[in-house]
Order: C-alpha cells, then structure tokens, then sequence
C-alpha cells in the first residue's frame, strides 16, 4: 500500500540543537517500499507503483508487513552519490548501475503503525529491520545536532546538503513540516541570459567567458517581481525566436545558485538570486 511521505522544509542555515538529529541529504530519488502478505511494492513519492524497475529490492531481508522509507541512489567511483546515474538506472533495469536502497524511517513493522512514535524510536525499531547494512541496503547514520560542523563537512566534499529532524517528531503523513528541515550546499555563479521560452516560464542561460557564450541550461525559478523586471527589458533585445524560443542579446546578467554542474557541464536546478550589472 501506498503512504503519501513526510515532506522537508528548506531552511538557509544549519542550526546546532540538540533537539534535533543530523542525516546526510542522499543525492537520489525517494520511495517508499512496502510488503505485505510477501509482495514488494515500491512507490515513488507521487504514487507511481515502480516495483518492476527494481527486482534487487523485491527479495531483500525485511519482515513481512513492513513500510520503509528511503532514497534509491547510484554512488560514483568515489562513493558519492551520482544523481544523474541514479537517473539513468530509474529509466532502465538494464543500466549497469548498481543501487542503493538508503533507508530512513520505518512507518508499519509487523502491521502495525509505527508514524506516532518518536523519531529516535523509530531509528531503534529500523535498526532492529535492519540489523546489518549491505551494498544494496543500508540505513541512514545520524548523530544528534552538531549540524553546523556536519554541513561544513558536506561542502568540504561536494555533497548535496543535510537533514535535521526533530529527535522527538512524529511521522506526518502527507504533510511539509518545519520539524523535517533541509539544508541544500548550493553552488552560485554568475551568467546572462539568451532567451525565453515561449510556452512556459523558463529562461535560457548561458556563461561567459574570455567573449564566448555558452548554453549552461534553462532557469524555471524567479520571483515575480524579478520577472516583472526581465519583461520589462527583454524585448528591446529581441534578436531572433522560433518555434519554442525567443532569443535575445546577452546583456542582462544574474547570479543564480544550483544545485551541480551536470556531466554535460549543464546547471541544475538554476534558480534566481539577483541581477548583476
């Protein structure tokens, strides 16, 4: 059976308290994995059913009458997680990627529900599901506050952000909670934008360097009002458009932040800071 996940807020800054836990931010996608009367089924957070994508987490060592909650992610040659692999692997069983199931929570255990139990008892009861880590499954480490230090580390290393959790939330189903909170390691860049789709908001980026424009991706995230301003100003330069795009000259400049460079050294997830001039 499906259950609709506990969702993160973002917060700016790591907080050190010691009410709260500290995970790492695993660089995947989540699901929730569920057996009941001896059939696996996993679920995306949306509610897409995708147990045939993923036979190696049919047969894996879990009581029956369990709920899981956790990231599947593909780790690169220096064991960090690779989201486009991750990707790769979602879109075919025949990739040769190799998964992890990361494993966070725990919701049912023997049929039962466990959401309304604390936080720290629920990663008792999980170590007690899973009493051994693997390649292919593994529970999340945690250490209690102490995220400052924590999310130095992460940037140190080029990963993806951390988690802190209330030591004492109870599981909200379906909800965005402020006792689930996410710190992204963004990275910041400076870039002028080229273009505008036609269909949807999306604005076309490029870097420049020593005089080169080069595309590095479309941005879909901007306040209004910074909108407002671009509208304002794009169409003295208008160059060119076709079917999706209108194109035009590259002087209006922005800061955005991201979350990687993609292999194809595209940004991901651009969303808007400031203009610069």
């Amino acid at each position: 059976m499906f259950i609709s996940p506990m969702l993160l807020q973002k917060s700016d800054h790591p907080l050190d308290d010691y009410n709260y836990i500290t995970e790492l931010k695993a660089d995947g996608f989540r699901c929730i994995w569920t057996k009941f009367n001896n059939k696996v089924r996993i679920y995306t957070r949306h509610n897409n059913e995708i147990t045939a994508m993923f036979p190696e987490l049919q047969n894996i060592p879990i009581p029956d009458r369990t709920v899981l909650d956790g990231e599947i992610i593909v780790t690169d040659n220096e064991g960090k997680p690779d989201f486009e692999a991750v990707m790769e692997r979602f879109k075919s069983k025949k990739s040769v990627h190799e998964i992890t199931f990361f494993v966070f929570d725990i919701l049912y255990h023997k049929g039962g529900k466990v959401t309304d139990k604390p936080l720290v008892d629920r990663k008792e009861l999980l170590g007690k599901v899973i009493p051994e880590d693997s390649t292919l499954l593994t529970k999340v480490k945690w250490i209690e506050g102490n995220a400052i230090s924590y999310f130095g580390l992460v940037k140190q290393n080029g990963l993806e952000g951390i988690v802190m959790k209330r030591a004492d939330s109870k599981y909200a189903i379906s909800k965005r909670s402020h006792e689930w909170l996410k710190v992204i390691n963004y990275k910041y860049t400076n870039v002028v934008i080229s273009g505008m789709r036609k269909d949807e908001f999306g604005l076309l980026l490029c870097s420049e360097d020593n005089g080169k424009i080069k595309p590095v991706g479309v941005m879909e995230f901007m306040p209004q009002k910074d909108r407002m301003k671009f509208y304002q100003q794009y169409q003295d330069l208008i160059v060119d458009e076709d079917k999706k795009f209108i194109y035009i000259e590259p002087k209006l400049k922005c800061k955005v932040k991201f979350r990687n460079y993609t292999k194809a050294r595209l940004l991901r997830i651009p969303s808007f800071v400031e203009f610069i001039s």
